[in-house]
């Protein structure tokens, strides 16, 4: 509120002294200043928080006095005696309310002022502007008030080995075409290292997906090294449940920042302040043909200058030479880990009655012996999300395969006798003549059932056709 008061003060000031700035020449005759006088009090003018749109020969004359006597200062308007006070409250009153409001900063003023009414602590009556205007001159609204309460503070930190932490966070560049021709803004995500400011992986994308951040993780973590934490906001990348399952599988903590407080990631939002002011303007976006040419020429960047360049921060090293004199703390990734089926994606499945199950819309089939249960469905979304791999109760029953149903209709579903009733009954000489010598294509007919079960069996339906005219 002072600062919107202070800014207004100048405001009118300003406009006052641009009225009377031609008026202030020692050398200007006295007839001339009364002439000039006279024409500025008929023009019109946007006065600063003012309806009005002119002012008077006196008016102008007092402004002069004022700037010749105190200089700009006398310009500024006077600040009312009684500023800061409510009129329409008695001093008890006002006492009564800012105290309460300083104890319990939770509480908006509104509510505080019908609890002070109903209590009898306060009588008289108000309107709500008037109320607001008194709080926020008496700075004493409720975010400021939650604040002060909170005692929230700000401390600048680093740490002391490559990988003990990393942050990590998205920059909106300019559009470029994608594969399609189509244009498409670009994002970049990148991760650096607290401790020396290098830049451990970067990377440009057309979508700020957590395939994104999975992936920048899979990579240091191949080429570089365990990581202690990741430091990023609280967007829907970093909160996807594949990706909490990820990292906790390899017991890496994600700190999230406040909502609204940029400042915990400094060292993440100054590097993108240098891909902006060093990288992004000097390009021309319209030399920029695909997002594979824009990866190129920022790694190139990054390798050659950022990490090349003293930091201030390094008390005048380059990100290379930090890490490079740190090197030795870097904890290796485990040998047992197998990273690329720790980052696949797990989702669960039934089994239908046909031994088929569904993934982005892609059916599959299982083995019968599933059919009803529930599964575990792996699969990596960086490589190909349709090789699909089946987990059941820790049993892994290989790769399924893609339904192929013009296949499956040429396959016979039971590999039983045809005609099962015909056992029971007593058989003629021709049958056991038949029986002797059984039909090399019956024998033919008996082959490996599918794992996907149709509703009309065809093959059967064919051969009995064919029998019955026999």
């Amino acid at each position: 509120m002072e600062q919107s008061q202070q800014y207004k003060r100048k405001a009118v000031a300003e406009f006052r002294y641009s009225i009377i700035a031609e008026l202030t020449n020692p050398y200007l005759p006295h007839g001339e200043l009364v002439r000039l006088m006279i024409e500025k009090s008929k023009r019109n003018y946007d006065i600063p928080f003012s309806n009005k749109t002119q002012m008077t020969q006196a008016t102008i004359k007092k402004w002069l006095l004022l700037y010749r006597k105190y200089g700009k200062k006398g310009l500024y308007p006077k600040i009312r005696s009684d500023a800061g006070s409510c009129k329409a409250l008695s001093d008890t009153e006002a006492e009564g309310l800012i105290h309460y409001l300083q104890k319990h900063p939770h509480v908006t003023a509104t509510a505080a002022f019908r609890l002070l009414k109903k209590r009898g602590t306060i009588t008289s009556h108000i309107g709500s502007s008037t109320l607001s205007r008194f709080i926020q001159i008496s700075g004493l609204s409720r975010e400021k008030r939650w604040r002060e309460h909170t005692e929230e503070r700000q401390l600048k930190f680093e740490f002391h080995s490559p990988l003990e932490c990393v942050q990590s966070d998205f920059l909106h560049a300019f559009g470029i075409p994608d594969e399609k021709g189509k244009m498409r803004k670009a994002l970049l995500i990148a991760f650096i290292d607290d401790a020396t400011r290098r830049i451990i992986y970067a990377d440009f994308s057309f979508s700020e997906h957590s395939l994104a951040f999975e992936k920048g993780l899979k990579r240091i973590l191949q080429t570089h090294g365990r990581i202690g934490k990741c430091y990023v906001d609280n967007g829907a990348t970093y909160v996807s449940s594949q990706t909490q399952r990820i990292c906790d599988s390899i017991n890496l903590p994600i700190i999230h920042s406040r909502p609204r407080k940029p400042a915990g990631r400094g060292k993440i939002e100054r590097f993108f302040r240098t891909v902006r002011d060093n990288f992004l303007r000097p390009l021309e976006p319209d030399t920029i043909t695909s997002i594979t040419q824009l990866n190129s020429l920022f790694r190139s960047w990054v390798e050659t200058e950022y990490n090349r360049v003293p930091h201030r921060g390094l008390k005048g090293e380059t990100p290379l030479d930090q890490w490079l004199s740190k090197a030795d703390l870097i904890i290796p990734i485990d040998p047992t880990f197998d990273l690329d089926t720790l980052f696949m994606h797990r989702i669960t499945r039934k089994v239908y009655k046909d031994s088929t199950f569904t993934v982005h819309g892609v059916m599959y089939e299982s083995p019968q012996i599933l059919i009803g249960e529930k599964i575990t469905v792996m699969y990596d979304p960086l490589v190909d999300r349709k090789l699909v791999r089946i987990l059941f109760n820790g049993t892994d029953h290989g790769i399924a395969r893609i339904v192929d149903t013009y296949a499956n209709s040429k396959i016979r579903r039971n590999t039983t006798t045809k005609h099962p009733e015909v056992v029971e009954e007593p058989k003629s000489t021709f049958e056991n003549s038949s029986s002797a010598s059984p039909d090399p294509q019956e024998e033919g007919d008996c082959i490996f059932t599918s794992l996907a079960a149709a509703d009309i069996d065809i093959a059967d339906a064919l051969n009995t056709t064919k029998e019955g005219r026999v």
